[in-house]
């Protein structure tokens, strides 16, 4: 399997969407149920716009011309945040375990030494973990409990924060 990461595009709203519907559909651990996301192809392109013109980041992971997981790192705006930036990843479980996750925070580790990003922060649920374990091998490490962050099929969920210092 060919996988290729690249910068997003405007034109990948749609592909986007459709990957984000059907991670939602097959995982627990993203921040929205099945059927919950909203179909707003205009703010997608919006978000997209955004990630590529300004100094933030988005990237995809594609295989055989289909997205299949992405990471975006949104950078803090004012003076006093802005050596730092949130970082959201998915990737679709047919794709997991065969090195995107660790591609895309290479990629991300160059992004933010060219923008002067000094502080990498996300959220993980606590019982994810498989993506705790892909973060802690990439430089994050657990700074708090988010305590009942979510709630996931009817029962309390908490988070962890995570944080990887350059």
């Amino acid at each position: 399997m060919n996988v290729i990461i690249r910068p997003i595009e405007e034109n990948d709203a749609e592909s986007l969407w459709q990957m984000m519907s059907a991670l939602d559909a097959e995982t627990k651990y993203m921040m929205y149920e099945p059927k919950e996301r909203m179909k707003n192809i205009d703010r997608i392109k919006s978000t997209i716009k955004e990630a590529v013109t300004g100094n933030n980041l988005f990237l995809v992971a594609e295989a055989d011309h289909v997205i299949v997981g992405y990471i975006s790192a949104q950078k803090g705006i004012l003076r006093r945040v802005k050596h730092s930036a949130y970082i959201v990843v998915g990737i679709r479980a047919a794709y997991q375990r065969q090195g995107i996750g660790t591609s895309f925070f290479k990629q991300l580790d160059k992004w933010a030494d060219e923008k002067g990003v000094t502080r990498f922060e996300l959220t993980v649920m606590c019982i994810n973990d498989a993506a705790r374990r892909l973060y802690e091998k990439n430089g994050f490490v657990v700074e708090g409990i988010k305590k009942n962050s979510m709630v996931v099929d009817g029962t309390y969920v908490d988070e962890y924060y995570m944080a990887k210092l350059l």
